[in-house]
Formats: structure tokens, C-alpha cells, sequence
């Protein structure tokens, strides 16, 4: 690795919940990282969603909490743009003693489903839509910010609204310069129906950088938000009766030649598309733990409420957990809408493209696309709740299938270790622990 100008820097990789953790070194360790790596505990990766080990876990207590080794990924040091004094983080990825990937690693697991493709001589391109919410957090209960113009709170939100967008230049300039230096495509970024809500669209780009560029966009956001005095969260359901935050995917396939092979030169796209669509279904409801991680993300489940909650496929209707766009045929992808801004961008396109793979490889047939409003149909749902939402994670054949085995067990471990500890916290305290944690 190039030497860096600093006197530290920190290498970071992302755990279960998405959140990031590792190591501040001195700048004279970075030229070993290569050749060396850097040991951390496995475990790690496996910890709840306010840091503690996880009761049971057998990588702490049956093999005595072993260490694994962080090797940098070929993302190479990013600045850290919202820190007042200049440093870089170094990406890692976590690889056994024996050379082979942790599969409990998030980015290790969506690897391996990546390698399916690769197996064909595929290459899966990705992009992300994330809904955030802007918010004050300096009281007991979170509440809308002030307009920086005027002082004023706001009081509601404004559809692709470029007052609202203007509003908060300042943030927005320090956002995309950010990103900019972090190596991260903004395609755009528009006002959302939500109080204080918008959404940015990452560019369209080979999945594990999409996933990659989502993680740390995550981490610029609320990074520069604290510069300008104000909370950014991509919290599934911020406030009661307004609008939630979710993360939609789109992805396509290209072959070794760069062809789309969702494209038949028509609107229906081809059989690969529906043997996908197949797969992404056939997964959906034992995925729910995957696009819903937390007990409050099921706050933003509520059907009608902008956030698909039933088991279906459609062309361009936007009321359908699938969805496959218009536009040139040439550009023909499937968009899984149902996940909440809270997910692990990594787990989230595991999941999806692990679906869509087996569904591929299994030559499955979806049912008929819906037409009309998918609130108004009789048609299967998510998970009813967390806990459901975790028992079939843990027991449905089909995600055995789609999803490494390590990574299932230590994420069903996990979540039901949240799911105990949280129902020790009062409702309305919620927010404190995953506002700035997903």
C-alpha cells in the first residue's frame, strides 16, 4: 500500500449491523498491511448492536476467541473528509488463519455470492437509492431542524422540492466534495416526501463497489451532518406518520462480451430475468430479518405507507416489492425496493443477488406480474414481526442455499440477543441506540 502523509490512520471493516470497526495505527505500519495484515478477534464481526459479545457465541466461547487477519481490499485509503484533522481509512476484509475468507464477514459472504456469478462469466452491476432523514437530537425526543435560512423548523416536506434541497447548500457542497474524495458517484440527490428526507442515488457500477460506496456513504453523511450542527440517519421510520427511509437496489447482469443478459431486445426482458425474479421472490419472506434488521425497522412496514410489504413482481409499478423499470431495453434490471435505510448494504445484496443466482441456477418460474396496486391484491407478506422475521431466517431451506451457513448462524445469534436487550428499553428511547448506529 502506498505510504500515507499522516501521522495515523485507521482501517475499518464493517460488521453485521453495518457499522465499522478496527484499529487507529501509526502511519509507519501502513507499508505491512499487504504483507502482514492486522490480527483482530473474529468475534468482531458478530457483536450486537451496541458492541457486546454475543451470549453463546462459539467463536468466543467454544474456540477461545480466535483471531482472524484484516487484509486491505482493493479500495485502497480513503480521506476522511468531516474529521478536523486530516486522516485516511484503509477498507478491510477478514480472512481465517488458513488463508480462506470469514464468511461471517458481510463483504466476504456477498463475495461468495458474487463468485457464482463469476463462475458463469458474469459480472453483477448494482446501484443504490438511500432515503436519510436530516434531524435535532439535542432533546429527549428527535424533532425536524431548522431551516439554516430562516431559523425556522420545518414543518413538512417537500417533494423533489429544490427549495428544500437549496436550504441546506452548505451540507450538500461539503456532501458531494466528500464524496467526491472519497471515490464516491453521487448521481443525484433530491427532497423526499418526509420531513427533513432526501435521496441520493450512487451510481450504477459493479455490485461489491455499489455495496462498498453505500457503507461509507453512510459514514460521510452523518460525518458531515455533525459539521453543520445537525444529525443525519437513515433510521427506517424516524418519526411516527411520516415517511420512512429505504434503500432500493437495482441490478443487471452482463456476460464476458458486456452483454445485459436481462436484455431480449424487448420489454419483457428474458428468461434469465424471470428465473431471477423466481429466486428474489422464492427468498423474500424468509429475507425479511435481511431488509428489516431491527425491531424498530418494522415501524416503516406499514402497508400503503411508500414501503412495499407483500410478496409480488410487476413493470414499472412502484407499488410491487420487485420492479422491473422502463426506459431502453439495453439498460433492463430488476429493483428489489422492500429493505429499510437501516440495512448492511453488503448482507442486503447478498441476499438478493444469492436469491436471484439460485433462482438462475434452479431454472425457476415466477408467478404473473401483478397488475394494479399491490396493497389492494391478496397476495403473500413480509415476516410479521422481528422475531418471526428471525425464526425463518434461521430455518428456511431456501436461504441455506443463498446465504453462507456461518453468516446465517451468527446474524440469527445476534438479533436475538437485540431482540432480548431491547425489550428492556422504553419504545420512545429507541432512537437513542440506532440513530447514528444504521
Amino acid at each position: 500500500m502506498d505510504p500515507l502523509n499522516y501521522q495515523t490512520f485507521r482501517i475499518g471493516i464493517a460488521d453485521l449491523n453495518g457499522q465499522i470497526r478496527g484499529k487507529r495505527l501509526p502511519t509507519a505500519q501502513a507499508g505491512k498491511l499487504d504483507s502482514d495484515g492486522v490480527r483482530m478477534p473474529l468475534s468482531v464481526l458478530n457483536v450486537d448492536i451496541w458492541g457486546h459479545d454475543i451470549e453463546g457465541s462459539p467463536l468466543v466461547f467454544e474456540t477461545g476467541d480466535p483471531d482472524g487477519i484484516l487484509r486491505p481490499t482493493d479500495r485502497g485509503p480513503m480521506p476522511l473528509p468531516w474529521l478536523a484533522t486530516p486522516s485516511k481509512t484503509v477498507p478491510m476484509t477478514m480472512f481465517n488463519e488458513d488463508g480462506t475468507p470469514f464468511l461471517g464477514d458481510p463483504r466476504q459472504a456477498l463475495g461468495a455470492v458474487l463468485d457464482r456469478f463469476s463462475a458463469r462469466g458474469w459480472t453483477v452491476m448494482a446501484a443504490t437509492e438511500m432515503e436519510f432523514t436530516l434531524v435535532d437530537e439535542s432533546g429527549e425526543t428527535l424533532v425536524p431542524p431548522t431551516d439554516p435560512r430562516s431559523g425556522r423548523r420545518l414543518m413538512s416536506g417537500e417533494i423533489m422540492g429544490l427549495d428544500e434541497i437549496d436550504a441546506f447548500d452548505a451540507f450538500f457542497t461539503d456532501v458531494y466534495e466528500g464524496a467526491e474524495a472519497m471515490g464516491i458517484p453521487i448521481q443525484s440527490m433530491i427532497s423526499e416526501c418526509g420531513i427533513g428526507q432526501f435521496e441520493v442515488t450512487l451510481n450504477h457500477q459493479s455490485a461489491m463497489k455499489a455495496a462498498d460506496d453505500a457503507l461509507y456513504f453512510k459514514q460521510l453523511l452523518r460525518g458531515i451532518a455533525r459539521k453543520h450542527g445537525v444529525a443525519a440517519t437513515f433510521m427506517a421510520k424516524p418519526y411516527a406518520g411520516d415517511a420512512g427511509n429505504g434503500m432500493h437496489v437495482h441490478f443487471s447482469v452482463v456476460d464476458a462480451d458486456g452483454r445485459n443478459v436481462f436484455d431480449n431486445g424487448g420489454p419483457d426482458g428474458t428468461e434469465i430475468l424471470r428465473q431471477a425474479v423466481a429466486g428474489c421472490l422464492q427468498a423474500m419472506r424468509a429475507s425479511t430479518l435481511i431488509f428489516a434488521p431491527h425491531g424498530p425497522s418494522y415501524d416503516r412496514l406499514e402497508s400503503g405507507n411508500h414501503a412495499p410489504t407483500s410478496v409480488c413482481w410487476a413493470y414499472e409499478n412502484r407499488t410491487s416489492a420487485l420492479r422491473i423499470p422502463g426506459g431502453a431495453y439495453g439498460a433492463r434490471r430488476i429493483e428489489h425496493r422492500l429493505a429499510g435505510g437501516d440495512i448492511n448494504p453488503y448482507l442486503m445484496l447478498a441476499a438478493v443477488l444469492g436469491a436471484a443466482i439460485e433462482g438462475i441456477d434452479e431454472e425457476l418460474t415466477p408467478p404473473d406480474p401483478i397488475t394494479g396496486n399491490a396493497y389492494d391484491l391478496d397476495l403473500p407478506h413480509l415476516a410479521e414481526g422481528w422475531e418471526a422475521a428471525i425464526d425463518l431466517f434461521a430455518s428456511d431451506p431456501f436461504i441455506t442455499r443463498c446465504l453462507p451457513k456461518q453468516l446465517i448462524d451468527n446474524m440469527v445469534m445476534t438479533k436475538r440477543q437485540e431482540l432480548r436487550e431491547l425489550a428492556s428499553i422504553p419504545k420512545g428511547d429507541h432512537w437513542k441506540t440506532y440513530l447514528q448506529r444504521v
